[in-house]
């Protein structure tokens, strides 16, 4: 054991027999807890929100903002709150290997509620400014409020042992553990091996393999803010001043700063957050070929309702009418607040969309598929979707996506246009799903270049990879989503 180990063993004050501080125990809390204001509110709210996602599933990007208002947090302590919720979030497999080498034992023998914790503290003390006892005092303050009283010393010993070694050495530590280049990867880029692989096959296929620590890299950087302005509605000049036009979207700009929030209420909803993947997915649809006034436009997949507003401003201008299908309920009222914007009807509807082959044969024009996908292209925005999804989801998503593909096209009127659609690059739920269904759909659909879609349509010349039937987009190299879009044309 090494001199560390057995340092932070011994500032636990474990006495011989007992069960070991930090790990997972059937239950109680000490009923003795100090006063909230011991802990920073930014911290506070950090670890809330960390511990929320593993308690409950619950998504970081919309809970955040919640809590920060909530705690009524100053600017500065909202900016910290969220550097220490995104970036443990993020690096959360690189601080599990760290932790279970200070603590001598694997994550899985800690409490759920401490490694939250010390995740936390170990965010502090290797990626940012935070002063080492600041970190450290206020972790443990935090483990005396969710865990024993003896979870207090086993925090405050692995974090002091974390403290004695640079980011720098711990980084060597780590990588001098992997079996693998994948595990290397993996561990300090923080992502499961499992997509480190799945990543490495996308990138294979385009002859883009040597760009993959490229993509792990920018996957742990955060995201810039993207705006959408809603064809018809809104124009550039309500944008002056806000931003810079976006690299490819021509509905929308990279936001210099400030509150998006605010500016969408200002705006009533014009102005939106959304990626500019998403955006140029949704105009692949709806600029793949001019507008005949009268088309029938559906969103298969509509929750939460971003490319629904897109689409139906689109359709506003052309004279076609969208219908939205979202089967969620809590996700269809998310469409129909999107929607609210739009000065047009757009019935919401909540049915199951893998039936309407059956129930709505040859009715539409063009649909949108945003296929329910991992989202492992949006590592950036939604970091702990890493953590979360395993390689069993993606052969049980892939099922639903071909379901729903096969209905998407009965629905398709003859010469109508499908855009499928994931914001996954895995090949599974791309590719592979588009493959299939054209052999299933052999000689009643093809095939459109969408690469050339996208280019004509995109602002600045975008490096796209690959045959043009299907386009792949990168963080890397687009600064957007990992969006993966396939135009597909009904032909009898």
């Amino acid at each position: 054991m090494s001199d560390d180990r057995a340092q932070a063993r011994q500032q636990a004050g474990r006495p011989q027999g007992d069960r070991p501080p930090g790990s997972r125990r059937p239950g109680g809390r000490t009923s003795e807890r100090p006063p909230a204001d011991l802990v920073q509110p930014a911290r506070r709210v950090a670890y809330e929100v960390i511990a929320a996602v593993r308690e409950s599933d619950a998504y970081a990007n919309l809970l955040l903002p919640t809590r920060i208002k909530r705690a009524a947090l100053s600017t500065a302590d909202a900016a910290l709150a969220t550097e220490l919720t995104y970036g443990t979030l993020r690096m959360q497999g690189f601080y599990d290997r760290v932790i279970a080498d200070a603590a001598g034992r694997p994550v899985t023998a800690i409490d759920p509620a401490i490694l939250d914790v010390l995740r936390l503290g170990a965010h502090q003390l290797l990626a940012t400014r935070v002063a080492t006892h600041a970190a450290v005092n206020e972790c443990v303050e935090l483990a005396r409020q969710v865990g024993s009283r003896a979870a207090t010393g086993f925090t405050n010993g692995v974090l002091r042992t974390i403290s004695r070694s640079s980011a720098d050495e711990w980084r060597d530590r780590v990588l001098s553990e992997a079996s693998t280049d994948d595990d290397r990867l993996a561990a300090e880029h923080s992502h499961p091996v499992w997509v480190v692989r799945a990543f490495r096959q996308s990138l294979r296929l385009e002859d883009r393999e040597a760009e993959l620590e490229e993509l792990l890299i920018a996957d742990n950087a955060a995201p810039r803010v993207n705006m959408v302005i809603l064809p018809g509605l809104s124009n550039t000049e309500d944008t002056d001043g806000l931003g810079r036009a976006n690299d490819y979207s021509p509905t929308g700009f990279v936001l210099a700063g400030g509150d998006p929030v605010h500016l969408m209420q200002d705006s009533g909803g014009r102005l939106r957050v959304q990626d500019e993947g998403s955006q140029l997915a949704a105009l692949a649809l709806s600029r793949v070929r001019p507008v005949m006034p009268g088309e029938r436009w559906l969103d298969l997949c509509a929750g939460p309702g971003g490319k629904a507003a897109l689409l139906a401003s689109e359709a506003l201008v052309g004279g076609a009418s969208l219908i939205a299908n979202e089967l969620v309920p809590a996700r269809a009222s998310l469409v129909r607040k999107a929607l609210a914007a739009v000065p047009a009807d757009v019935p919401v509807w909540e049915k199951d969309g893998t039936r309407f082959g059956a129930e709505h044969a040859e009715k539409f024009d063009r649909i949108l598929l945003d296929a329910p996908c991992t989202g492992l292209g949006a590592l950036r925005r939604r970091p702990e979707a890493r953590w979360r999804k395993q390689p069993k989801d993606v052969a049980e998503l892939s099922d639903l996506q071909f379901g729903l593909i096969d209905a998407a096209l009965g629905a398709l009127k003859p010469g109508g246009v499908l855009a499928y659609v994931t914001c996954s690059p895995h090949i599974a739920e791309t590719r592979g799903i588009v493959s299939t269904a054209l052999k299933m759909w052999a000689g009643r659909v093809r095939t459109l270049d969408t690469a050339s879609v996208l280019q004509q349509l995109s602002t600045s010349p975008l490096d796209l990879a690959g045959d043009g039937g299907s386009v792949q987009l990168w963080p890397h190299r687009h600064g957007t989503d990992a969006m993966f879009i396939t135009l597909l044309e009904r032909t009898g």
